[in-house]
């Protein structure tokens, strides 16, 4: 506390001017930010009295923390897994910071050892910068609000799934340090991506836009405060009947109840395990799975989103599968995420994994190659082709302006929010160096003397390390620039499964070290930026940030080890009951992924060793495609849809799929559309009051139902038993459609 005492001048005994506070609007063209976007939502204002290190922000930012990592790790394992956003915090704990600071004794006093310095639980009324720091506090453990500690599932795999062993401590030290590690280089690049006017983060922008609003005097007779209230009450009372008393509503596949008996019909009409035609929800857990709430998403995203949806689902996938039946897959689902012999019979993975935990060649050899379904595959192709493009993409169409932007940023002159910055103490390089450091022995520890745990040798952590730092700064500058993140993730796996194959854990933590430390470290500069629009103290920002994420991810293990350990079968779709919400879907995707790229490894996969060697002409493809998008804009200037057509978007569309399902995407299109569209154009002071709200409400309702589901009747096995309780009654979508395959519980032809 003492390092702040300089940070944020007391308000009991400083007096400053109107010019000293920063309070005064600048019309200099020096002083106003160059990017349009920014001068339009930033205010070149500040006061720099305004107390942020409060007992209302470490409160509310350690319960928010604690109770989102809870929460979202909690849902991780579901069907349908819920996220609880940084939105929800912002709108959630307003009115609480309001309250205690009309409840709690605003008296003053002094702590031995900080000389006259007065203190106070309750400084003056909730203000903004400490509404800010508990949103981050809140945000700080997960990348770009991605729910929990991306290193759990290595943890989830191997005790659910494998039913191998792997120690608290271990786990612990790997969640850790993947989270932390990027945390170390992005402060030493906090120079070149935060602070210059020309890297403006757009993503941040929304944040601020809402932390303005959230402020502004309400006065109306139906305060965001009170339409919140009675917002999460609804959501919360009706997630009862879709969450326990008639779970079907979540996935109402009514083709399947038409066509009872027909194998192609249900494999149209299943949201959960096929093409989704028609099928529905009435579930706000399945609406804002996996892609996020759909309110707080633009609608040009939407509608790109929608076009890459179709043609991957409704054109590409048809064609593959009925129309020319590539690499045999009706012998196998249409629609799924696992893994299958030539026979159509799903690969047994546990037969090829040996005694070291590594691949047993003679088994594998005696079972056969890995096939994949159609859908499964093709996902895999378009994620080649997304990363290609992404790269071609950024470099045809903002290659010139990001560094022009970079060239301005290291030679230009700070703009006003920089110059604003200064008031308050800088981070010293030396904390970061301390960080990193720290963070690369321990994870050495970790691959040294625990290696028979995770797999992977000390070289390996390094190398992962060094592609992450590598990739760092030109990633957050594309980010930065054109709000695009390409991810490592398929790369590093793919690179790792070639050097070091056979050993799937091995492969896994590389991905999580190479793909999440830079991902964090991406996440952590998003975040320094809205602290640099907000004028957050930086030493602030600097030990929210890194105390949220060790308590983030902390919480995250207890309790994915609290379920791992007391819901049985949990992951295990084959052996649980047909309404059992653990399914763990994304979890599901990360043991393939361990299985292709690290245990059988990708030469036998993708390779001359594979069947699906041809999905490498993706990466080519996907490289091309923006050259030729880029050719026409040059050849038909004038014409102004040419360079709308985004295929970074289009191609990653269906990124999410799997562990996301058509009715994920169809119910998040539909709601994303009439809220982002229609009531955006025709009822746009409504939408600006109290869109945001409605989308924050509905979150939490859900959470604290669905918690309270679990307690109340999940831990007591007490259940429903009826027709509306018995899944989405599309038993024969997962079957192959080719004659001759025969799989328990379907037709043969």
């Amino acid at each position: 506390m003492g390092s702040l005492e300089i940070e944020t001048p007391n308000p009991t005994t400083t007096k400053l001017s109107e010019s000293e506070k920063g309070i005064t609007t600048t019309t200099d063209d020096d002083d106003i930010s160059p990017i349009e976007q920014v001068r339009l939502t930033v205010t070149n204002t500040d006061d720099p009295t305004l107390p942020v290190w409060t007992f209302r922000m470490w409160f509310l930012g350690l319960l928010s923390c604690a109770l989102l990592s809870f929460l979202n790790q909690f849902f991780a394992y579901r069907t349908e897994p819920l996220i609880i956003t940084q939105i929800t915090v912002q709108v959630a704990t307003l009115p609480i910071g309001r309250l205690m600071a009309a409840i709690l004794p605003t008296a003053q006093f002094r702590i031995p050892g900080f000389g006259s310095r007065l203190f106070s639980v309750n400084p003056g009324p909730f203000n903004i910068k400490e509404h800010v720091l508990i949103s981050i506090f809140a945000n700080a453990g997960s990348a770009f609000g991605s729910g929990s500690a991306y290193a759990v599932g290595i943890v989830t795999i191997i005790k659910a799934i494998y039913r191998r062993k792997i120690s608290f401590l271990a786990s612990w030290i790997l969640i850790v340090t993947t989270q932390v590690l990027g945390y170390g280089w992005a402060g030493l690049l906090r120079k070149f991506v935060v602070e210059p006017a020309h890297m403006w983060w757009p993503n941040t922008l929304v944040q601020v836009s809402l932390f303005r609003a959230l402020h502004e005097k309400d006065e109306r007779r139906m305060s965001r405060a009170k339409f919140f209230l009675i917002a999460l009450v609804c959501s919360f009372s009706w997630y009862a009947v879709p969450g326990y008393l008639f779970s079907t509503l979540t996935n109402i596949s009514w083709i399947c109840w038409i066509f009872s008996k027909s194998v192609t019909a249900q494999q149209i009409g299943s949201g959960m395990q096929g093409l989704g035609l028609g099928a529905l929800t009435l579930d706000w857990s399945a609406v804002a799975s996996f892609l996020f709430s759909p309110l707080i998403c633009p609608f040009f995203a939407i509608a790109n989103v929608f076009v890459g949806y179709v043609l991957m689902i409704y054109v590409a996938l048809p064609i593959a599968y009925w129309g020319f039946d590539l690499y045999g897959s009706q012998k196998f689902p249409i629609f799924s995420s696992h893994l299958f012999t030539n026979q159509g019979q799903k690969y047994n993975i546990s037969a090829i994994v040996n005694d070291k935990f590594e691949i047993d060649l003679v088994n594998y050899e005696e079972q056969g190659r890995i096939h994949l379904s159609m859908f499964f595959a093709l996902t895999y192709g378009f994620g080649f082709a997304t990363i290609a493009s992404t790269l071609s993409h950024v470099a045809l169409f903002y290659g010139r302006e990001i560094y022009e932007r970079y060239r301005a940023s290291y030679h230009g002159k700070p703009d006003i929010h920089t110059r604003l910055m200064r008031k308050y103490k800088d981070i010293p390089s030396w904390w970061f160096y301390i960080l990193l450091g720290g963070t690369l022995a321990v994870s050495l520890v970790l691959c040294i003397f625990l290696n028979d745990q995770v797999q992977m040798p000390w070289w390996g952590l390094l190398f992962a390390s060094a592609i992450a730092f590598t990739f760092t700064l030109p990633i957050s500058i594309i980010t930065a620039t054109t709000n695009q993140t390409p991810g490592l993730n398929i790369i590093t796996e793919y690179v790792m499964g070639i050097i070091y194959p056979g050993r799937p854990i091995a492969n896994v933590c590389f991905k999580t070290y190479g793909y999440m430390s830079m991902a964090q470290a991406v996440s952590f500069l998003n975040d320094f930026k809205l602290g640099h629009y907000m004028k957050i103290p930086p030493r602030s920002m600097f030990l929210v940030q890194f105390i949220g994420t060790m308590l983030a991810g902390t919480i995250n293990l207890a309790v994915a080890w609290w379920l791992l350990t007391s819901i049985t079968n949990i992951c295990q779709d084959d052996l649980l009951p047909p309404d059992s919400p653990w399914t763990c879907p994304g979890d599901r995707v990360f043991f393939d992924a361990s299985v292709i790229w690290g245990l059988v490894g990708p030469k036998r996969i993708f390779g001359t060793l594979g069947n699906y060697p041809a999905m490498n002409w993706f990466f080519l493809g996907g490289a091309l495609g923006p050259v030729g998008v880029w050719l026409l804009h040059k050849a038909f200037p004038r014409q102004s849809w040419i360079p709308l057509i985004n295929l970074p978007v289009l191609l990653g569309a269906t990124a999410m799929m799997p562990p996301a399902t058509p009715l994920n995407y169809n119910a998040w299109i539909l709601v994303g559309t009439i809220f982002n569209f229609f009531v955006f154009r025709y009822r746009k002071q409504w939408w600006q009051r109290y869109n945001y709200i409605l989308s924050a409400a509905l979150d939490a309702g859900v959470a604290f139902m669905a918690v309270l589901l679990y307690f109340s009747v999940g831990m007591e096995n007490k259940s429903l038993t009826w027709w509306g309780t018995n899944g989405e009654h599309c038993e024969l979508a997962s079957c192959p459609t080719a004659q001759g395959v025969v799989v328990d519980g379907c037709p043969v032809k």
